[in-house]
């Protein structure tokens, strides 16, 4: 009997720790499973809470969004690389009177892009026909000015365009109402009104963006 008991203790010894591994086996998987688990909610909970807050965001700023990105694609439509489109040199008689003076003035465009100066090339004769229009009503008087030349780069940027059918409204000057001076014996002592200019708004945008006086000559 005692050899028959010593046997059966010793397979009772095998046996246990074969279930004790087995069961140690299936808890670290359940562990790891709710550890996943655990790791794969809380993924989903930061995900789904980022999208809630980008959602918000949108929501929010759109509006104030959507007015500054058109804001600066309007600045950005006409800037660039500047773009030159050089004229051949200009010699007209002014419209002196008392003396014959003449001018030779260079001018050089600047456009806004070179497609537009592409396009302009094709009208030059019609150009420069109104360059020179504008510059056979000019007197050396006005053209010696500072304030002349101003006046004429202004024409100038007008005329360019105009052969093209854009038509850029010039700035006009009105004078104030007059006073009466029989209705007001002050009228004396008062000082006259100064003309005010009043500015049109122009019918569209002057891909002429400036005119370049390459050299001025007048004699």
């Amino acid at each position: 009997m005692a050899t028959a008991a010593a046997p059966a203790a010793e397979a009772a010894d095998v046996v246990v720790p074969k279930k004790g591994k087995k069961k140690l086996i299936i808890i670290i998987a359940a562990v790891l499973l709710v550890v996943l688990a655990g790791g794969g909610a809380a993924v989903f909970m930061m995900k789904k809470k980022a999208g809630e807050e980008a959602a918000a965001l949108e929501a929010g700023d759109g509006e104030e969004a959507a007015p500054a990105k058109a804001e600066h694609a309007k600045k950005d439509e006409h800037k660039g690389p500047p773009v030159f489109v050089p004229l051949d040199a200009f010699v007209v008689n002014l419209a002196d009177r008392d003396t014959e003076r003449y001018a030779q003035i260079g001018i050089t465009l600047q456009v806004d892009d070179a497609h537009f100066a592409d396009e302009l090339k094709l009208y030059l004769p019609a150009v420069r026909n109104g360059i020179l229009m504008v510059l056979a009503h000019k007197t050396s008087k006005e053209l010696l000015e500072r304030s002349g030349k101003e006046k004429l780069a202004a024409e100038i940027m007008r005329e360019a365009v105009r052969p093209m059918g854009i038509v850029i409204a010039a700035e006009e000057e009105t004078a104030a109402p007059e006073h009466d001076a029989a209705a007001d014996p002050d009228a004396e002592d008062t000082p006259k009104p100064k003309k005010k200019k009043k500015k049109k708004a122009p019918a569209e945008h002057n891909p002429v963006t400036s005119v370049n006086f390459s050299s001025f000559i007048i004699q």
